[in-house]
Parts: C-alpha cells; sequence; structure tokens
C-alpha cells in the first residue's frame, strides 16, 4: 500500500473514533442488532449449516477428481449438461447464500468453469422448494411462479455471462493451472464416492428442514419430514460413520479435516464481518440498524425503475437466513410495496448478501465479484419491471 493510502487511512480511523456517535440511540441500537445479529448467525447457522457445508466442501477438494469436475462443470464440458445441473441444484440444496460458498469454492477450486460455478452460486439458494412453495401461498400463486422461472433462468443467464465476460481469463486459467489431467483412476468405486456424498448432502437438507406454516395441511409430507428430520439425520450421521471406518484410510481422512479446516479459516471470518456489517446497516427481522426501515418501505412502492432497483440493492447486501424472504415482503407488501419490487427482492436477496460477497471476492477476486453482483442486480430490476407491468 502506498504511503498516502496509509496516511488517509489512518486519518479516516482517527476522525471516524474522534466523532463516534455514541451517545445517539439510533446508534447504539445498530451495534446491538449487529452482535445480536451475529449471536443468531452462530447459533442457528454456523453448526448445522456451514460445519455440513464445509465437510462437504472439503471432501470435494480431496475426493473428487479434477477430471470428474472437468468432465461435467469444465469449460469443455457439455454446455446443456453443465448449466442443466447447476441450475437446478437449489432444489436439492435447501441452503441460505453463505452456506453455499463453501460448496461453490470446492467446485471451483477443482476446476470448474466460471459459467457453471457460478449457475450453481445463485440457484443453490434461490431455487428452494419449500420457499417456492410458501412464496405462492402466502404472497400469491403469481409471485411464486415467477420466482420459480426468474430462478432458474437468472442462474443460466448469468453463468453464461460470466463465462463470456471473462472468456480470455478463463481460458488462461484452465490452460496455466492444468485442470484437464484427462481420466483418474478412481481410489474406490464410483457408487462408494456417491453414497458417502449423499449421506453428507442428506445431513445438511435433514438437519436444516424448516417447519411448514401452521395449520397447512397440504404440506403433510413437508411437515412429516419436519418431525422426524433429527430421527432422519442421525440415520445417516451414523451411516456416514460406518462408511468413514470401512471404505477411508487414515491418510485419507487426514487431509479431508485438513481440507475442511483451511476452508474454514478462508471463509468463517468474512462471513461474520459480514454479518455484523448488515446487522448494523439493516437490522435483523423486524428490528431497525442504522437505516430507518421507513426509508426502504416507502422507496419501493409502485412499479418505477427506482423503485425496483432500490429493491434490488438492498436486497442484494442484506442477509437473508432461509425462508426469512417471505414473512419480510408480506410486510412489505401490506406497507405498499409493489409487486414488481417485491419479485426484485426475492430474486436478488436470497442468492447475495453483504457476507457472500465478502467470500466471494476472495474466491474470483473483485472484478468479476462486481460483475456478478451487477448483473444479479440489473436483472432482478429489469425482471421487476416486467413483472410489475403485467400484474398491476
Amino acid at each position: 500500500m502506498k504511503t498516502i493510502y496509509k496516511i488517509i487511512l489512518i486519518v479516516g480511523i482517527f476522525l471516524g473514533c474522534y466523532f463516534l456517535p455514541i451517545a445517539s440511540g439510533r446508534f447504539n441500537n445498530a451495534i446491538f442488532e449487529a452482535l445480536a445479529l451475529v449471536k443468531w448467525y452462530a447459533r442457528e447457522h454456523v453448526l448445522l449449516c456451514l460445519v455440513p457445508a464445509f465437510f462437504i466442501a472439503g471432501a470435494i477438494t480431496v475426493f473428487v477428481s479434477k477430471a470428474s469436475v472437468m468432465k461435467y462443470f469444465g469449460a469443455k464440458a457439455n454446455k446443456v449438461l453443465s448449466y442443466g445441473v447447476a441450475s437446478v441444484s437449489g432444489t436439492i440444496l435447501a441452503v441460505c447464500s453463505c452456506t453455499v460458498l463453501p460448496l461453490f469454492m470446492g467446485i471451483y477450486q477443482r476446476g470448474a468453469g466460471l459459467g457453471p460455478a457460478i449457475a450453481f452460486l445463485y440457484s443453490g439458494p434461490a431455487i428452494n422448494v419449500l420457499a417456492i412453495i410458501l412464496t405462492a401461498r402466502i404472497l400469491g400463486w403469481e409471485l411464486g411462479l415467477a420466482r420459480a422461472i426468474g430462478a432458474i433462468l437468472f442462474s443460466v443467464v448469468i453463468g453464461l455471462l460470466m463465462h463470456l465476460i471473462f472468456l480470455k481469463e478463463e481460458r488462461e486459467r484452465h490452460a496455466t493451472d492444468d485442470f484437464n489431467i484427462g481420466e483418474v483412476q478412481e481410489t474406490r468405486p464410483l457408487g462408494k464416492t456417491v453414497f458417502y456424498f449423499f449421506s453428507m448432502v442428506a445431513i445438511l437438507v435433514f438437519a436444516n428442514w424448516g417447519k411448514p406454516s401452521d395449520g397447512d395441511n397440504s404440506l403433510w409430507m413437508w411437515t412429516f419430514i419436519y418431525n422426524y428430520k433429527w430421527w432422519i439425520t442421525g440415520f445417516f450421521l451414523v451411516s456416514l460413520a460406518f462408511m468413514l471406518v470401512k471404505w477411508f484410510k487414515k491418510i485419507e481422512l487426514k487431509e479431508w479435516t485438513q481440507s475442511t479446516w483451511v476452508l474454514s479459516l478462508q471463509i468463517l471470518p468474512l462471513l461474520l464481518g459480514g454479518v455484523l456489517a448488515s446487522g448494523f446497516l439493516l437490522g435483523r427481522v423486524g428490528h431497525e440498524g442504522i437505516i430507518p426501515s421507513r426509508f426502504v418501505t416507502a422507496l419501493v412502492g409502485g412499479n418505477s425503475l427506482f423503485a425496483n432497483f432500490f429493491s434490488s440493492i438492498v436486497a442484494a447486501f442484506m442477509y437473508f437466513a432461509t425462508l426469512t424472504e417471505v414473512p419480510i415482503l408480506q410486510g412489505l407488501i401490506g406497507s405498499g410495496m409493489g409487486k414488481g419490487p417485491a419479485l426484485a427482492l426475492l430474486l436478488a436477496g436470497p442468492a447475495l448478501s453483504l457476507p457472500s460477497m465478502l467470500v466471494i471476492r476472495s474466491v474470483i477476486g473483485t472484478k468479476k465479484t462486481l460483475v456478478y453482483v451487477s448483473l444479479v442486480v440489473i436483472m432482478a430490476t429489469i425482471t421487476g419491471m416486467i413483472f410489475g407491468a403485467i400484474t398491476e
């Protein structure tokens, strides 16, 4: 860092400390909201969401060959297959924008092309089956259908655009990093590897299985699974333990845990820092941060370009846990939010957050991250305007 930038940084920190508004009630409340949100995040998402995701990502980097990743997600892979699989991954992984990050990092570092990896990154939290069902039942079938179609199309289009925009860099990446290494002899039968990964994904999914709306008898299967989710999770935990004892060598397990630890050190500090910043700025659900919620509500009414754009921007930086976007929107729509901005929030919010942006930047760099976030916001804005014009 140049000396002038260091001086500016030091002066800025000093002025921030000098004029710290500790007497302001809103400032103190924003600090409380930041700490409350990071406490809630640590309790609700780290153990059940991130820890399983870290182990899955660690397993991808150790036990999945580069040749296998290249076959399905590499630069020379069948585009229909790679983008098709990536775009519907959210139907299996009911994860939030932060939980999908270790999985994204795992397949990207293993050699996946930028386009399919970005399609997976977007679709993972965006195409949540239960969230789409609840959106349709609580907010109307039009929003539910538009969210489902929009999320799938977004993942493919954004992935393709990222691939085309950074085509030259991607070619250089795959040429210099020697990803094209051909077929690799697997250390164990494919069936065992599939069962191993399936068990870990099942633990992640069922341990975080959400409770349906009270009194909604049409989701009886979801309710049944919710009532027995810990039994199901326990079954897959026992199955995983059996596989680890019988199928894996000690050196393999050591490499797996080391890879998981490295990924955790890379991602978790950035996530927690981002959650703190998000809580300070926007607060928790039903609470306010430093930015008054009435400003947000007043700016997302109608179907103007600004309303849709503002909704997309706020949604992109705000942290949404899985399913929380539905009650948030229910309150905003009741306060006058237009249907167009509502869809824009649904398409930009679950797939992005300030914490996730910080981690994505550490994986693919500042330039690619800015382009990715911009594409999500722009497409959400345009889609929201079109939807609002049709439905209002």
